[in-house]
């Protein structure tokens, strides 16, 4: 859908095919878009900092940090502006955390041309997109009054254990990988398995298959 008024996007991801493919999708869309493209946090921050966006257009993870920490200071320093996180990560995991901390869109990576100019397009004319899939978990979680996905109880950093666990690293492996303490390792071990009313690693895999 072509706008009458330029819009202003932002698009926030480490990989330069990523946003040279969403710039040429947003040129197509909207009339005269001025585009602002960051490959870090700090370069996203300056930009949000220096120039008024109407669209975020944002990944998860960058190597210079997490996109989760990074929501509530955009926030902070333009409150109306609409972000989406556009991400390989999966939704059924993530979507909510981080609409919960901000955002107010979540879309995959493996969409189609065809749902990624639907999001745009509502993200711009409404402030809002979720898939079909979420809005049906939302749903079938109020109904239900029960968590969408049990994994949503476990932090970032939970997940991030659990993952490396699955695959079958030890305690001293993900203490290296992720440069913690091999006592932390076993602490969020334990809180995973709480959380999760879990006793051991091969239920643990048994859920992330299921639910992950």
């Amino acid at each position: 859908m072509k706008t009458t008024q330029p819009l202003s996007f932002l698009i926030a991801d480490d990989h330069s095919i990523v946003r040279q493919g969403v710039a040429m999708i947003i040129k197509e869309l909207f009339f005269k878009p001025k585009i602002f493209l960051a490959g870090t946090f700090k370069e996203t921050l300056d930009i949000v900092h220096q120039n008024s966006i109407d669209l975020l257009v944002l990944d998860i993870n960058f190597p210079d940090g997490n996109s989760l920490k990074i929501l509530e200071e955009i926030k902070k320093i333009q409150p109306e502006l609409k972000i989406i996180i556009f991400t390989a990560y999966d939704e059924d995991i993530y979507a909510l955390r981080y609409l919960n901390a901000g955002a107010t869109g979540y879309l995959n990576k493996g969409c189609s041309e065809d749902e990624m100019k639907n999001a745009l397009n509502s993200m711009v004319l409404y402030g809002k997109y979720i898939t079909q899939n979420i809005k049906d978990k939302i749903l079938d979680s109020y109904i239900s009054k029960k968590p969408i996905n049990p994994l949503e109880t476990l932090s970032s950093r939970e997940i991030e254990v659990a993952r490396l666990f699955i695959k079958g690293y030890g305690n001293m492996e993900i203490a290296e990988t992720l440069n913690i303490k091999k006592s932390t390792v076993s602490t969020f071990k334990n809180r995973i398995f709480e959380k999760l009313e879990i006793n051991n690693i091969a239920e643990l895999i048994e859920f992330f298959n299921l639910y992950g």
